[in-house]
């Protein structure tokens, strides 16, 4: 679509032009009002203006009316006293919604090109890759990785988006090397912890360990055992015990005969020598016997007690001495065993819950890393589907590439020329392209310029400062 004529009344410093649908070159001194022109097609295209005054001064109305060789016809006016207003005509129709219907006829790259050459690197290209046409929303983040990413600008677009979800210094990268980083530790402290801990440790054996009971049956058999000595030796004695009895019997019967021999022999001697108490000492006589036999009873009483009780004692040495005494060796090592297993208890239950953290954290690295990949691969699955309006333009990590180049390594003159290839790209644009200040490009830079609008079939409206004093319109 091309303009087929343009009118101009009092707006900015025009006072009346009218320009047909050639491409022209507004050339002369700065101040003499050639960039009105390009405002005034600016401002019937967007209503937006950086000038304080619009209306030429001394108006009270200022117009611009852009014709179409479709029969679009586009008419502004703004006035002093009255709100602005702005007909869109397609043919016949009225266009209801004339603002949005005439953002859809034009980029801002082709209302100011040279201000794109201007941009930042990243300005640069951001605009190109809004030129990129894809569909998408917060619920197709959402689709697509389960959840909205943090720390991402939603205003961008999507290739930057998804640029900056997968990027180093993303949140997912960031998270992902914390996570790895936690679980390098955990695999530090488990394998510290596990270089102590017995081969094949069975943790729920060793848990439910009956440790008291193992004690208490160990200590039991240790005392029976010990029983059972003790009634061997007690037995092995018997015999030695008994003779030692019998002796001390006899010992003390020998003394007992002894003395009572002695005795007669005296009281025998006294009776031949004292008659007088013969009758005495035979009473004492007859009173030694009953009291030998006495205390010969006695003797013999308390040895029958003493067997009596050696042999009660042998009974019982008995009960245990033919008894054979059970091994603890084994419950022995079992208890010490289980003594040494049980101080892992706790250690083993730490490594165990490391190990869950180990496995979790594992887990959300592989999905933080599978939702960095799907990052990287979703730009070549947009890419396929999406609108590419220049041909050679490609996207890596979210930045758009000519021919395989960055936008920032282009010229000036490579930049004006990708901007009438984008102007021309989409169709039903309006056919028109405004560089303003072709005197920053070299001349070179500038007849291609010129040349490949020409051969795009667009529009050229160019200003450049000259030396010349005057005004002039020239043809290109």
């Amino acid at each position: 679509m091309k303009t087929t004529k343009i009118t101009i009344r009092n707006l900015f410093g025009i006072k009346e032009t009218t320009l047909d649908g050639r491409s022209v070159e507004i050339t002369g001194p700065k101040g003499s009002g050639k960039t009105s022109v390009l405002d005034a097609i600016r401002y019937a295209l967007t209503n937006r203006s950086d000038r304080d005054y619009i209306i030429h001064r001394g108006a009270d109305e200022g117009e611009i009316i852009i014709e179409t060789d479709t029969g679009l016809t586009i008419d502004r006016k703004t006035r002093a006293t009255r709100a602005d207003t702005i007909k869109v005509k397609d043919g016949t129709m009225l266009q209801t919604r004339p603002a949005e219907f005439l953002s859809g006829i034009f980029t801002p790259l082709q209302l100011n090109p040279v201000q794109f050459t201007q941009l930042s690197r990243q300005e640069k290209n951001r605009v190109i890759l809004n030129l990129i046409e894809f569909s998408w929303d917060m619920n197709w983040i959402r689709e697509q990785f389960g959840e909205i990413p943090q720390g991402v600008d939603y205003s961008k677009h999507i290739l930057e988006v998804l640029a900056d979800i997968q990027a180093e210094n993303g949140v997912y990268f960031q998270s992902r090397q914390n996570l790895n980083r936690d679980i390098r530790n955990k695999q530090a402290f488990i394998a510290d912890i596990a270089k102590d801990i017995p081969a094949g440790y069975d943790y729920d054996k060793w848990n439910s360990y009956p440790m008291g009971e193992k004690y208490r049956e160990l200590e039991h058999l240790r005392e029976q055992n010990s029983v059972i000595e003790r009634a061997r030796a007690f037995r092995s004695g018997y015999e030695a015990k008994l003779r030692g009895l019998e002796a001390q019997r006899d010992v003390e019967l020998a003394a007992i005969a002894r003395e009572i021999s002695n005795q007669r022999t005296d009281l025998i001697g006294t009776i031949e020598r004292l008659r007088a108490e013969i009758q005495a000492a035979e009473d004492k006589v007859a009173g030694l016997e009953q009291r030998r036999q006495e205390r010969e009873a006695v003797a013999q009483a308390n040895y029958e007690t003493a067997v009596a009780k050696l042999e009660k004692d042998m009974g019982v040495a008995n009960d245990y001495a033919d008894r054979q005494p059970v091994d603890t060796s084994a419950l022995a090592a079992e208890v010490d065993t289980a003594e040494q297993m049980r101080k892992h208890l706790n250690e083993y239950q730490r490594m165990v819950a490391m190990q869950k953290e180990l496995e979790d954290l594992s887990a959300r690295s592989t999905e933080l890393t599978e939702k960095i990949e799907l990052a990287r691969e979703l730009p070549a699955r947009i890419l396929e589907t999406a609108t590419i309006p220049v041909d050679g333009l490609t996207v890596e990590n979210g930045i758009p590439l000519i021919h395989g180049l960055p936008i920032s390594n282009l010229s000036d003159g490579e930049l004006l020329e990708l901007c009438v290839d984008i102007t021309v790209s989409k169709p039903g644009q309006l056919g028109i392209s405004l560089v303003d200040g072709a005197e920053r490009l070299d001349q070179g830079s500038r007849e291609r310029l010129y040349a490949k609008c020409k051969d795009k079939g667009l529009q050229l409206i160019a200003t450049r400062v000259t030396d010349s004093d005057e005004l002039e319109v020239t043809e290109l």
